[in-house]
């Protein structure tokens, strides 16, 4: 069970008014998922709106249609998948469209079929398209199509329109259209970012009109700086006036790596070519407000964006727009004079004057942190002449009015204030003036804070990309939440790894759907998007999911040529051939309808599967004997399930009970070239009465009629290779299958093929690389993204890639031969999936093979030998020589010698020596240093040849190197003078006397040697001795007193040297001496033997104290003792008691004494197989009445065979005529007393024996004396070993008991006998 999830999601559309339009999508989930659809988060139910929609579900497929829609229907789609395990939501918008521009408003609506006006029908078809096209800023560029009408009438020209994102375009100074006759064209003169759009062309006929579209793309020019940003878009003027005017504009998509620090505005007048900047200070807010205009005169704007790198190129400029008040404006578009950019101001007879009155209704209409806007109305009262204003600001919380504008009056009912404190809140208020005075002031306005009042918008959500075609994506995001006055978005791409992005559009789109062309086929890319207001842009919404560039998938054709292939009582076995056209993507599988037909009329479909089936064969089960059924099947990609084949023939559902094959099925044609052609096919569902043992196939000509059919082969094959065949010639196959009853049915003709070879087709071609690798390549010149190579031996996929490597790359693939050899002999084919049957093969043979391990062998790249790999030693005086030796190389040979990664030379550090009649390679080093540590590395190349070999010196392996080194060269310091070859030691001799002894070398008569104990010299000359390069001091019967600290030193006119001993009543070095008297006397090898318990394992010692350090060994791991494994010592004995020995306890045992210094082990081996063992069939007590016969048997085990031994009380026994004894096989022994008496009654025991141990089984027997009395006495014996505690024996025993009727006698005394 798994919750939903959605294989193929609604893809989001946008259609013109009255189409119709068909959401789909593929959803998997066990339990089968409910699914819903929603419209605006509102259920769309089918019944409230009859024929408006239309819902599907099939085959894990569902669709939404929405038929003729309307303005209505633009919404955002969602479709909910939900079962038991949870629920998921998918979402396609739909946006219904219509043409609209400024001069029509309303379009004639799509007409109804043709129209015929003076019995005329012109049918329109628009060819030679223009595709999706990308410019750059400044070029020039045409998109064109050419338009066939039929019938041709001359002189008759169509109404030819192009629209701009909907919106129709007339000619003007940035673009010209044209019509020849044919062809419709649209030329730029010069590319700018706000011609970038979807471009639609639009042919109107009498008779209807069609249309075409595509879209372009305007890239940023190239900037003067690097770094700079693209240059701004869409300068608009807005709320012109006398004075004053608003510029808009939109932010650029490409900031140049550094974010915009603002803007600049220029002004032109109309008729110059002198741009004046109007703001100091880059301004950040996409809106700004230009004052200080001439009255009557027309201005053109343009924008810069400014970042750390430098200046963008100036946007394309604005419209020319007039300041003048809006009302003399909207009087001069009524007249018909033309307009010439100039307004001329005449002076009006003078009238009398008045103080004109208040003005009305002042707000802030625009508020910023670099400036504010006041608008207000003109005062009703101001006489004939006109009014100007002043305007006042006075800071929040007082009284102090201060007039802003003290110079020049204002003339139009605008004002921008700059230099405002940000933060700070002001009033304001405007008087008007005249030349009859200043009239009284406005009312003020509510306290304003300075500052910007319009937000940069959130980041986008979700971003969702989906396959379109080979070179663009469908890109959809959730918009941004609460954003005011939004202008658009901007969408960027990056290929996956690179970490560079790439604007997709240069002009923002308003919708929440983009479809970014110019992308890489094949490539994987990420997408991520921004908003864009007035105020700036947002951050970047967050990265959408990877998606490969490559054409969206369809649901596959239906497939055709459906047979039957066997046939039951109840039951049909259906072949069918693939579809031509598999939607883009593998077909997953296929369902199968069937209905009967009764009388020539066909019943209802039924479906036969509900899983979709991969074979191209299925049995339909549940029909019924002697009924005709029909039957179509559905091919399933991951688009979904495409429409259903033409019905089939009509088949009766019979029995066949022929004896020879059924018809071989699916025909697949391979390789085909000008004189051949590989066919392959499926052996038959129904073999018949026996096995199929061959086939033969079948050929014709395609044209040729029916009885031109021949064979191919005249005995039965297996082969599908077909040869001889006549190039350009179109043939068709098909085959039959053979038993030993004869030859069955044929199969479906396969589809006529040209025995022609393809231009361009390539062959497998095998190769042998520098480094011996063998493979076999495959390179194919027609592939589609979807295209896969299918790689085959003997014409069967290879999924064992434990042999073979595939490796592909593009449009090639090969196979690499990771170990060749007899098992990779046979047929090599690659196929390659979603073209026109591209395909090849190669046979390796055993002699193929064997040619290309030679030839692999031959282009190994050959080593140079080396007798040793590199190491390391130490010289005289702690030198360090690196060295290593080759077995063959030249004088020529080059040799590199590299230290970290980095190469050294020959120095004051470094010596290199190359012996070149050896071989031996050598570097020297004086001492060692901390920042030596590292690897050592040698590098050979002679010729061709090369090897190198390495050595690690790091961590304690290069301390423990250095220690030696510098140890060494003290040494040799220290041996130039009088020093010791052997420092001070003792030893014990076996009188037990200590003897302190060391060797010294290099001595001459003025050398010193003077013995201290605890800092003061010994003189006595009776125990200090020195011959043959040894000092001796001799301690008879050590004690107490000559423990301390023993010195010696040499000395002489080239040096000194000392040696110390520490010998201490308490210390180790008093321990180690009685180790010494205990070695001196050794111990006896370990031994093994067999107890009651288990085994014992001990050694004899002559010597031993509580100071002997003895540690027991079980695989020279120390051993853990507990209950069952204990240690001991009995006088010199020292044992270890092993009970209930198991197999896990075989092993090798040591006892091992210890002193510190060194030590003395003893071993033995326990194996527990080799052991004698008595291993069970004994038991402890046989009670038997006197007269009966007793047989007893054990096994036995051991290797060699164990000595088998029988005891009565202790005592050996023999076999004889009463008491047999027997031990058969090595493995069984027996004890069988033929009639027991009083006299039998005793302690048995049976005694194993065998170099490796010894064991026993005990057991007692208990003889009844049977009399004409009830009572039943027995004498009961035990045996003791060690003796009951409740006794003061101490050695074993009997203990004997008399027993009535199974009771002990408690009157009667228990009788206990030593042994």
């Amino acid at each position: 069970m798994h919750s939903p999830e959605f294989v193929i999601k609604p893809r989001s559309h946008t259609v013109w008014e009255k189409q119709c339009v068909r959401l789909h999508c593929t959803v998997s989930g066990w339990p089968d998922p409910r699914v819903v659809w929603y419209k605006n988060n509102v259920a769309i139910d089918p019944l409230a709106n009859p024929g408006k929609y239309k819902l599907e579900s099939k085959y894990s497929v569902h669709s939404l249609e929405i038929n003729r829609c309307d303005f209505d229907d633009t919404a955002q789609y969602r479709v909910s998948a939900m079962n038991s395990k949870g629920e998921l939501s998918a979402f396609a918008s739909v946006v219904v469209k219509r043409f609209k521009g400024e001069v029509d408003e309303n379009l004639p609506a799509p007409r109804q079929g043709p129209v015929s006006e003076y019995g005329i029908t012109f049918q329109t078809h628009i060819v030679d398209r223009f595709g999706v096209s990308f410019g750059r800023e400044g070029e020039t560029m045409s998109l064109g199509c050419t338009v066939v009408i039929y019938p041709v009438l001359h002189r008759y020209q169509p109404e030819v329109q192009w629209y701009r994102d909907d919106v129709l375009l007339s000619p003007s100074k940035w673009y010209q259209m044209h019509w020849s006759g044919d062809k419709a064209t649209l030329t730029f003169t010069h590319l700018n970012k706000e011609d970038e759009g979807l471009y639609t062309l639009r042919v109107t006929t009498k008779s209807g009109y069609e249309t075409y579209s595509a879209y372009l793309f305007v890239r940023d020019a190239d900037a003067e700086v690097e770094g700079a940003p693209g240059a701004p878009l869409d300068v608009r003027c807005l709320d012109a006036n006398k004075d004053y005017i608003i510029v808009t504009w939109k932010q650029p998509a490409v900031d140049g790596g550094n974010s915009i620090l603002g803007y600049f505005v220029d002004r032109c007048e109309v008729g110059t070519t002198h741009w004046i900047q109007c703001n100091d200070t880059p301004v950040k807010f996409a809106r700004f407000p230009v004052t200080g205009l001439v009255e009557g005169r027309s201005y053109v704007f343009r924008v810069r964006a400014v970042n750390s790198s430098g200046m963008s190129h100036p946007s394309r400029v604005s419209e020319p727009v007039a300041a003048m008040d809006p009302a003399d404006r909207a009087r001069m578009r009524g007249t018909s004079a033309p307009w010439t950019g100039q307004i001329i101001v005449t002076e009006e007879e003078p009238a009398e004057s008045m103080v004109p009155g208040r003005p009305g209704d002042l707000q802030v209409t625009e508020a910023t942190k670099n400036y504010l806007v006041l608008s207000w109305k003109p005062p009703g009262e101001k006489g004939l002449e006109g009014v100007m204003y002043y305007v006042e600001k006075c800071v929040s919380g007082t009284d102090s009015w201060q007039r802003v504008n003290t110079e020049i009056p204002v003339k139009s009912p605008r004002f921008a204030l700059f230099d405002l404190a940000e933060g700070k809140s002001y009033s304001f208020r405007v008087r008007c003036c005249n030349s009859a005075g200043v009239g009284e002031p406005s009312e003020p306005t509510e306290a304003t804070t300075v500052g910007d009042k319009l937000d940069i918008p959130a980041a986008p959500g979700k971003v969702v990309p989906t396959r379109n075609t080979d070179t663009s994506v469908v890109v959809s995001w959730e918009a941004s939440r609460d954003a005011k006055e939004l202008v658009g978005y901007y969408i960027e791409a990056s290929v996956v790894g690179s970490n560079v992005w790439e604007p997709c559009n240069n002009k923002p789109v308003n919708a929440t759907r983009f479809i970014c062309h110019g992308l890489v086929t094949g490539e994987t890319y990420v997408f991520r998007v921004r908003a864009v207001n007035a105020a700036g842009l947002s951050q970047f919404s967050p990265e959408s999911e990877p998606i490969e560039v490559k054409a969206a998938i369809a649901s596959p054709a239906p497939p055709y040529g459906i047979s039957v292939l066997e046939c039951v009582r109840d039951s049909m076995v259906l072949g069918w051939k693939q579809p031509s056209f598999i939607g883009g993507a593998e077909i997953t599988g296929y369902f199968v309808d069937y209905r009967e037909v009764v009388d020539g009329v066909p019943g209802q479909w039924h479906e036969a599967n509900i899983k979709a089936v991969s074979e191209r064969a299925y049995r339909v089960s549940d029909l019924k004997e002697n009924r005709k059924y029909q039957f179509q099947v559905r091919a399933a990609n991951m688009a979904g399930v495409g429409i259903p084949s033409l019905p089939s023939d009509i088949f009766l559902c019979e029995e066949w009970t022929i004896a020879v094959p059924g018809p071989p099925y699916d025909l697949q044609l391979r390789e085909v070239r000008s004189d051949s052609v590989v066919l392959l096919w499926k052996p038959p569902v129904y073999q018949g009465r026996d096995p199929v043992n061959g086939f033969y196939i079948d050929i014709k000509e395609a044209e040729a009629p029916e009885e031109a059919w021949r064979g191919v082969n005249t005995k039965a094959t297996e082969k599908t290779y077909i040869k001889n065949l006549k190039e350009g010639e179109t043939y068709m196959f098909r085959v039959r299958a053979q038993n030993q009853a004869g030859v069955g049915k044929t199969s479906d003709a396969t589809e006529p093929v040209v025995a022609l070879t393809k231009p361009g087709t390539k062959e497998i071609v095998v190769d042998v690389d520098d480094d011996g690798v063998i493979s076999l390549n495959f390179e194919c010149g027609d592939m589609t993204p979807d295209s896969k190579f299918v790689w085959s031996k003997d014409y069967e996929e290879i999924t064992d890639s434990s042999r073979l490597t595939v490796e592909t790359k593009g449009n090639k693939s090969k196979i690499v031969f990771n170990s060749p050899g007899e098992e990779d002999i046979g047929i090599y084919s690659c196929l390659v999936t979603q073209t026109d049957g591209t395909s090849s093969s190669y046979t390796l043979s055993e002699e193929e093979l064997k040619r290309l391990l030679q030839i692999s062998h031959d282009h190994k790249f050959p080593i140079i030998p080396l007798k040793s790999e590199l190491a390391v030693e130490l010289m005289e005086k702690g030198r360090v020589r690196f060295w290593l030796q080759a077995d063959k190389i030249s004088a020529n040979a080059k040799i590199d010698y590299v230290f970290n990664d980095n190469p050294i030379s020959h120095g004051e550090k470094y010596k290199m020596n190359f012996d070149k009649n050896t071989g031996v390679i050598e570097m020297v080093m004086d001492s060692l240093t901390r920042m030596d540590e590292g690897t050592y590395t040698f590098q050979l190349q002679d010729g061709k040849a090369t090897n190198q070999s390495s050595l690690v010196l790091i961590g304690d392996v290069f301390k423990e190197l250095q220690k030696e080194s510098e140890f060494q060269m003290k040494e040799w310091v220290r041996k130039q003078g009088p020093h010791f070859i052997e420092y001070l030691g003792y030893e014990v001799t076996p009188e037990c006397c200590v003897v302190l002894k060391c060797k010294v070398g290099n001595m001459k008569k003025e050398t010193s040697a003077l013995w201290y104990k605890d800092g003061h010299e010994i003189k006595s000359d009776n125990n200090l001795g020195f011959t043959e390069g040894v000092l001796k001091l001799e301690i008879a019967q050590i004690s107490k007193k000559d423990s301390g600290v023993y010195e010696v030193v040499l000395k002489d006119d080239r040096g000194k040297d000392t040696s110390t001993l520490n010998l201490k009543d308490q210390g180790e070095d008093h321990k180690h001496i009685h180790m010494f008297m205990f070695r001196s006397n050794s111990s006896t090898p370990l031994k093994i033997t067999s107890t009651d318990e288990g085994i014992r394992l001990y050694t004899f010692v002559s010597y031993y104290n509580d100071l002997l350090q003895v540690t027991w060994h079980y695989k020279d791991s120390a051993i853990a003792f507990s209950d069952r494994i204990k240690s001991g010592v009995v006088g010199e004995q020292l044992w270890l008691q092993i009970t209930d020995p198991t197999e896990k306890d075989m092993g090798k045992y040591a006892i091992e004494f210890n002193d510190g210094k060194g030590g003395l082990r003893r071993t033995a081996e326990l194996s527990g197989q080799d052991r004698a063992r008595v291993a069970g069939g004994l038991p402890d007590v046989v009670t038997i009445q006197e007269g009966k016969a007793l047989n007893l048997t054990c096994n036995i085990s051991g290797n060699p065979v164990p000595e088998v031994t029988w005891l009565k009380n202790d005592r050996e026994i023999t076999s004889d005529d009463h008491c047999i004894l027997k031990f058969e096989s090595g493995k069984f022994a027996s004890f069988t007393i033929t009639g027991v008496n009083i006299s039998d009654s005793g302690k048995y025991s049976i005694l194993v024996k065998n170099k490796y141990g010894t064991e026993s089984g005990d057991f007692t027997v208990s003889v009844e004396y049977v009399s004409s009395l009830s009572y039943h006495y027995c004498l009961c014996i035990h045996h003791y070993d060690p003796p009951p505690p409740s006794h003061d024996y101490l050695f074993p025993c009997f203990l004997v008991r008399l027993i009535k009727n199974e009771h002990v006698l408690p009157h009667l005394p228990l009788l206990l006998f030593p042994l």
